[in-house]
């Protein structure tokens, strides 16, 4: 395998490895928010625990992806130093915009999230709650802009092959940033819905139920019945914009080789690259062209428009699949759950469904990744969609060092994933620690008008 290759395998592991953890984080500050809004306005001690429990959980997502952010932009010197050198001048103050103005402010207002609920007046805590939440959606919004730019460049000329801003407008609000933003929260809305769901099935399971426990399952039920329709709405306008913009990433994710009108949507299909056809395919006539051009005759162009610089094929075509069914199994799952709720109540919930809900509480993170693969490999063997190939921006390492470094992150990685996984299960089985039994609200409501 050649070290070009390795580099961007080492990378995808890399990346891979570290959207997980934002994709929690970015919905669950929000959610922790609501949690304890809702006890300081309410005074009961459930949302209380839930808070408690939970802020732990957003706690140890957030060091992780810290972490794992880091060894991200460590890379970026060891394997790409060209990219820096070439497209430096727009990545390089989109990044540190967002340290500036994202990270400090999560990280200096943390602690008190963290620690200072005792320590500090309700209004105070409550604040810098909310800033914690509100500097994890900034965080996406900054990286959110440079990816969308490197899939959209714009507002940028190039001068003896370096690229210089000319208009940071056009680059921060680039012809895709809207939707992959916007994409991207509801994402990580759906991925923090399903694990407050599928926790709280498990703690059910288990005989390790809290008073919040219920709570925490319908709110979140409640949050992926909301977010999945507008999630599909979200979907549907982002595929508009990549036909627009990248038509290639499209024909590959549909298995299109040559351009035409009608096309159908593959249900299944074996795509051959060699032999540029699809295998066993099933598929639905021009529903393709249907939801991709809102016209059942519309016109998909194929990959033979883009001989030599269009992406790999099978990557894309099930990426995109998976992500789909991913999120059908979410409607399914969040729509069903209400439907049993309104049959029989919280207290009857059958246990075959508790169980599947607990099998879904890391599937955001399926769909996630899914999507994201499709997203970044859908751009090559472009680092800057149309402008600077990815070879270009390699560094010459040996191939074993790149080798050794990527089976080293690879191990650390699976095993600080265990470790995550198996800490949350501990949580959710120990529970919370006991709650003030109190009644009535512990504190004034002195925010609770801002939140109404």
């Amino acid at each position: 395998m050649d070290t070009l290759i390795l580099a961007r395998l080492q990378f995808a592991l890399n990346i891979t490895f570290h959207i997980l953890f934002p994709t929690i984080t970015i919905a669950l500050g929000w959610v922790v928010l609501f949690m304890l809004w809702r006890w300081r306005r309410t005074g009961e001690s459930p949302w209380l625990a839930a808070y408690q429990f939970w802020t732990k959980v957003f706690a140890l997502s957030f060091a992780l992806g810290v972490v794992s952010g880091v060894t991200m932009s460590f890379q970026f010197g060891t394997n790409w130093p060209g990219f820096m050198e070439r497209a430096g001048n727009i990545a390089g103050p989109l990044l540190g915009y967002e340290v500036l103005t994202a990270f400090f402010l999560e990280a200096g207002f943390l602690g008190i999230m963290l620690f200072g609920r005792e320590r500090v007046s309700p209004r105070v805590h409550v604040i810098a709650t909310a800033t914690v939440a509100f500097g994890t959606t900034l965080s996406a919004f900054w990286i959110l802009s440079l990816n969308s730019w490197m899939q959209t460049p714009t507002g940028y000329d190039i001068r003896d092959g370096v690229m210089h801003a000319v208009d940071w407008w056009a680059i921060v609000f680039n012809p895709s940033f809207p939707y992959r933003l916007t994409h991207k929260l509801l994402a990580s809305g759906l991925t923090a819905a399903f694990l407050l769901a599928g926790v709280s099935a498990w703690q059910m399971l288990k005989g390790s139920e809290k008073a919040e426990t219920r709570r925490v399952l319908r709110l979140g039920l409640t949050l992926g019945a909301v977010l999945i329709p507008l999630q599909i709405i979200a979907g549907d306008m982002h595929g508009l914009n990549t036909l627009k913009h990248q038509p290639a990433k499209i024909a590959a994710m549909e298995g299109v080789w040559t351009t035409e009108r009608g096309a159908p949507l593959l249900l299944f299909a074996l795509p051959d690259e060699h032999a540029k056809e699809n295998r066993f395919a099933i598929g639905v006539p021009r529903l393709a062209s249907l939801i991709l051009t809102h016209d059942a005759d519309g016109e998909i162009r194929g990959l033979d428009a883009f001989e030599g610089a269009h992406p790999p094929v099978k990557p894309l075509f099930f990426g995109f699949r998976v992500m789909v069914g991913v999120g059908m199994l979410m409607l399914v799952f969040a729509w069903g759950g209400w439907w049993l709720f309104r049959r029989s109540g919280w207290q009857r919930l059958p246990r075959a469904w508790l169980w599947g809900l607990s099998f879904m509480s890391f599937s955001g993170w399926v769909a996630t990744v899914a999507g994201w693969y499709v997203t970044e490999i859908g751009r090559q063997p472009f680092i800057v969609y149309g402008v600077l190939r990815t070879s270009e921006v390699a560094a010459n390492n040996p191939g074993t060092m790149v080798a050794a470094s990527l089976a080293g992150y690879a191990t650390v990685y699976l095993a600080l994933l265990i470790a995550y996984i198996a800490a949350i299960k501990r949580m959710a089985e120990k529970g919370a620690p006991a709650a003030p039994t109190a009644t009535r609200p512990l504190a004034a409501p002195v925010i609770s008008r801002s939140f109404t």
